[in-house]
């Protein structure tokens, strides 16, 4: 009775995992022959089970939830498979039972699967884990078996877009890869088990490769799936389909072709605009690798990035330019925006319109004045980093980084044709580039672009006029939204994501009681395409509460990057709680920088990006940025991090914003000397040194009346980031001045 039954369903699985889903096994052999084992996977969908029976000949006695196991529709396939009833609600008795149940199966040589989320994620990232598993093989010497279900979500039975089973499948056969991880030790803490399961995650990931697109095919097909939707709208145009978009992308694409002659980098120098977006897309359905260029730069940085890229043209716009007060350096020969499009006549329209109804991908490229047919692995973009802490550096950037990235966070910030995203930040900047072009443009959302993220009544009207949803800022850009938008124009927002600078305690309270919706803060780097970790909106519901977000963290990383905390200078792994130098591993990483490899030798150790922030990760893997490795000053021997002098200093002036900075000048006694620039009273400073001494602050800590030196204002890049160097040159200056 018992054998008929499991071999029908083993039947059932194999035709199943061979026909609606296409399960790849990785790790097969990390599975004993004989001889107990727990198996403790991430939990996905209601089907994860089913992969696992799929994934071994062994029977498999499974872990669930007493609800479950009661449906009158699942329990006689419990039985067959002799599952392990256990109630989240029940007694400790009742729950022991079940442990030491699981626990006996285990010293009978049966392998035992427990989930050690406890639930089904509805938030698209793992959840915390819960001690059970460590109850389970406490006192025996049995194998781990960490597994990691990648590319589950999104299944018809996970919760993506919170509904289960009401939804197509994206495509059939829908792959899935199972990865079981090498065994480990009984004694494994839920520390040790979450980073093993998250760095086969970040495996799986990075072998998606081969079925992954390049992102203007993702684009293109996006487009066609639905032509009449709303994708982009500016002051200029207010209203643009998606098929206006590919058709304005490949009429301006085909333009460009005799000034792109023999380029296969290319210059732009264009603001968050429609036009910008369809030139950027146009660009890369063309072939070439974009360089969006910072226009808050100057000449010299302008002058670097062209010279390192080795661009010979700039795409722009003249109105622009004279706004922006920004001039071309003579190396580069502009192409005029606004010239190309006068020469798209009625005939280039419908030949575009035809190509993008019905060309195929390649013959879409050729159209569009490709050299070569880009692949995943070829450079989309190079994007040079802001140079708060030295010059430019050109970061290379392929289709494979830049579209992990944006499924990645497509995974845990869940937005759909409903959304509309406020673009305001430049495509120079990582986050502007992937969050507001490629981001929402491959999975259905609208766009809004704004030139200046600094024009707060302009911005307040858009977000009120188009409903806008989701509004991606810095913290500087949100105070001075506090201060100058109503929360009436704010009302339509049901996401605010932060990053670049630190989120202030004082500055979140304040914009969650002035428009009724609280920010999250996410973290990243141009070198990881370039989001890393991300908070996320909770998930509630009757029953269930399921946290994405945590106060005081920069969130989880996303699905396929795996994070480390090490020792600065061993890189030994540090415990969790403990703070250290961050490294980060992904199919995101950067494939280095432009021209020096001796710099992305530096940048790495091991196959890990080392970012240079100091972090920490908490017990359920929330990862909060306490400091960068270089805002630490050596004062008399002793690491004294800025980030902490400057939250001190903030406290005690009760400030909502940066109003102050701290750097450090050399000194000849100490090594260093820290100074602190401010916008604040003069007569202020020495009753906040009061309150910052009172509070507990070493006193290697607390800078000297005589180093605030006041500032009309802090200085910071375009994208509203601090500019770390040239806060320690006017440091200098103005010390120097004063001897």
């Amino acid at each position: 009775m018992y054998q008929l039954p499991e071999t029908f369903i083993r039947l059932v699985l194999v035709l199943f995992t061979h026909t609606v889903y296409r399960l790849t096994i990785r790790g097969r052999e990390n599975i004993p022959q004989a001889g107990g084992a727990l198996l403790v996977p991430n939990h996905v969908s209601f089907i994860d089970g089913f992969f696992l029976l799929a994934s071994t000949d062994r029977p498999i006695r499974f872990i669930v939830d007493q609800i479950y196991y009661d449906n009158r529709f699942l329990n006689p396939f419990a039985k067959v498979m002799g599952a392990i009833p256990i109630s989240s609600h029940g007694s400790p008795r009742e729950i022991l039972s079940a442990l030491r149940e699981a626990g006996r199966q285990l010293d009978a040589g049966e392998l035992v699967c427990i989930f050690p989320e406890g639930q089904i994620t509805r938030t698209g990232n793992l959840l915390p884990f819960r001690a059970g598993f460590t109850r389970i093989v406490k006192g025996r010497d049995i194998p781990i078996i960490p597994i990691h279900l990648d590319r589950v979500w999104g299944s018809i039975f996970s919760f993506i877009g919170g509904k289960f089973l009401a939804k197509w499948p994206s495509q059939i056969p829908y792959p899935i890869t199972l990865s079981l991880g090498e065994p480990l030790p009984a004694t494994t803490t839920a520390d040790d088990l979450r980073q093993a399961i998250q760095e086969l995650g970040e495996a799986a990931w990075s072998a998606r490769k081969s079925s992954c697109r390049p992102l203007h095919h993702s684009f293109v097909s996006s487009m066609r799936k639905h032509p009449f939707r709303f994708v982009f709208g500016d002051a200029t145009k207010p209203h643009v389909s998606c098929g206006q978009a590919l058709i304005g992308a490949i009429a301006l694409a085909r333009a460009f072709r005799a000034h792109w002659d023999g380029q296969h980098t290319v210059g732009l120098l264009l603001p968050p605009s429609v036009g910008g977006a369809l030139a950027n897309v146009g660009a890369t359905l063309s072939g070439r690798t974009t360089v969006n260029l910072n226009y808050t730069a100057g000449m010299t940085g302008l002058e670097s990035a062209a010279k390192q890229s080795g661009i010979a043209t700039v795409l722009t716009n003249r109105e622009f330019l004279e706004k922006a007060k920004v001039e071309l350096p003579p190396n580069l020969t502009p192409i005029w925006i606004e010239d190309i499009k006068k020469t798209i006549d009625v005939r280039a329209k419908i030949t575009a319109f035809l190509l993008a109804l019905c060309a195929p991908i390649r013959m879409l490229e050729r159209a569009c004045g490709a050299i070569t047919h880009p692949t995943i692995d070829d450079l989309a973009t190079i994007i040079f980093s802001s140079g708060s802490t030295g010059e430019p550096k050109g970061v290379m950037l392929s289709h494979f980084n830049l579209d992990s990235n944006v499924e990645g966070t497509a995974q845990l910030l869940h937005i759909d044709k409903h959304d509309k995203v406020l673009g305001i930040l430049p495509f120079f900047h990582s986050f502007g580039y992937l969050a507001t072009l490629w981001f929402p443009t491959i999975h259905g959302a609208g766009v809004i672009f704004h030139p200046s993220p600094l024009d707060a009544n302009g911005i307040g009207d858009l977000i009120h006029h188009y409903k806008a949803t989701v509004l991606l800022a810095t913290p500087t850009f949100l105070q001075l939204y506090v201060r100058r938008c109503t929360p009436e124009q704010f009302g339509s927002l049901r996401i605010v994501l932060t990053g670049a600078e630190k989120l202030s305690a004082r500055l979140l309270t304040a914009f969650e009681e002035r428009f009724g919706i609280r920010p999250i803060e996410g973290y990243g780097v141009t070198e990881c395409a370039p989001v890393i970790a991300v908070n996320c909106p909770d998930f509630r519901a009757a029953g269930f509460f399921q946290p994405a977000s945590r106060q005081g963290t920069v969130g989880k990383p996303l699905p396929g990057v795996s994070l480390r905390i090490v020792d600065p200078d061993t890189y030994e792994r540090l415990p969790i709680g403990t703070a250290g130098m961050l490294l980060v591993k992904g199919p995101n990483v950067m494939n280095g920088y432009l021209g020096r490899e001796d710099l992305t030798a530096q940048a790495m150790y091991d196959g890990w990006y080392i970012t240079g922030d100091i972090a920490k990760l908490d017990e359920d893997g929330f990862l909060a940025i306490t400091d960068r490795l270089s805002r630490f000053s050596k004062i008399g021997g002793e690491m004294v991090p800025h980030g902490k002098v400057e939250e001190a200093l903030h406290q005690a002036i009760q400030a909502e914003g940066m109003m102050l900075a701290v750097t450090a000048i050399p000194d000849e006694r100490k090594g260093e000397q820290l100074i602190v620039l401010h916008m604040l009273e003069e007569s202020t400073i020495s009753d906040v040194l009061d309150k910052v001494t009172a509070s507990g602050l070493p006193n290697l800590f607390i800078p000297r009346r005589d180093n605030f030196i006041k500032v009309e204002q802090l200085p910071v890049l375009g994208t509203g980031k601090l500019d770390l160097r040239a806060l320690k040159r006017i440091a200098i200056e103005r010390s120097t001045k004063s001897q």
